[in-house]
């Protein structure tokens, strides 16, 4: 594993990750320099992004998001060496790509799929072209040390992520203190309600991005009230799986779930397993709650 090669210090590394929009009506870079609003939204599209690659909020911080015509350039700087695994692992199967296009068609209320080219680079060195080497890519990372503290722009951004989340946290919990009892549709997380439905395809691809090495926890969390989860079922997915790694695993767990539960494998067990498994943060992006640093 990749944190055996890491000496007893602290683990950090910088990477630059590059990113065009590929379709003509969406300049990603000029959204992101000239409007205020767009340069908001843009951001938490990115901060999304990360916190679905790289297995949750913590491991990393965006230090800038800078120019570097035509791509819009973000330096993220990690702290933890399984965090940028992960995200290796997100990157190298084009996961990165496909959720930063669902956060982005969302957010930016696009009318169809966005394409989006990207590249990544450590100092001088394209990992792109190493990918087959993770191993290496976290060498490359790891030997470049940021040369900056965080951009005052990206605390100011940050911070009005977290106030826009503080802000609507009370409002929330008034609301569903008047809704009692919570209507048979729906389910609460968090002191909110939400309307409870068959899980899609989204969930299931933010799910297997984001969990990393807890999904065999969620999946006997699951288990407590799926039979085909039971007994020797995860262990046995692990086996059949392990050469695919953690998203494709995590991926034909729920699989087996849909499958399984059919119209019963509902949100509101899937938040619940995750709330057993403490992994309250990726609950949060799969319902969409702002993320809280």
């Amino acid at each position: 594993m990749a944190d055996k090669t890491v000496d007893g210090g602290p683990w950090t590394g910088c990477a630059v990750l590059f990113l065009q929009s590929l379709c003509p009506a969406v300049n990603l870079l000029s959204l992101y320099k000239d409007q205020q609003e767009e340069k908001f939204l843009i951001f938490k599209v990115i901060k999304l992004t990360l916190t679905d690659s790289a297995g949750g909020l913590g491991g990393y911080e965006i230090l800038k998001v800078h120019d570097a015509d035509p791509f819009l350039g973000v330096e993220v700087k990690f702290v933890d060496v399984a965090a940028c695994q992960q995200f290796l692992e997100s990157y190298s199967s084009g996961t990165v790509r496909q959720s930063l296009s669902q956060h982005a068609c969302r957010l930016l209320a696009l009318p169809e799929e966005l394409t989006v080219e990207t590249q990544l680079k450590a100092s001088t060195y394209i990992l792109d072209l190493c990918l087959d080497n993770l191993e290496l890519c976290l060498q490359h990372i790891h030997l470049s040390q940021p040369e900056r503290l965080r951009d005052e722009e990206i605390d100011h951004l940050e911070q009005l992520l977290q106030n826009k989340a503080l802000r609507s946290a009370p409002q929330s919990a008034s609301i569903t203190q008047e809704e009692s009892p919570v209507p048979s549709n729906c389910f609460k997380f968090q002191n909110r309600v939400f309307e409870d439905r068959m899980l899609t395809a989204a969930d299931v691809q933010s799910f297997s991005n984001g969990v990393g090495r807890q999904w065999k926890h969620v999946g006997r969390a699951l288990g407590k009230s799926c039979r085909a989860l039971k007994g020797p079922a995860i262990d046995n997915l692990a086996y059949e799986y392990d050469r695919e790694g953690l998203y494709e695993q995590a991926y034909q767990l729920l699989s087996r779930f849909l499958q399984a539960e059919g119209r019963a494998a509902k949100l509101s067990r899937l938040v619940k397993a995750l709330e057993d498994c403490k992994l309250t943060s990726l609950a949060e992006n799969i319902l969409d709650v702002q993320p809280r640093e």
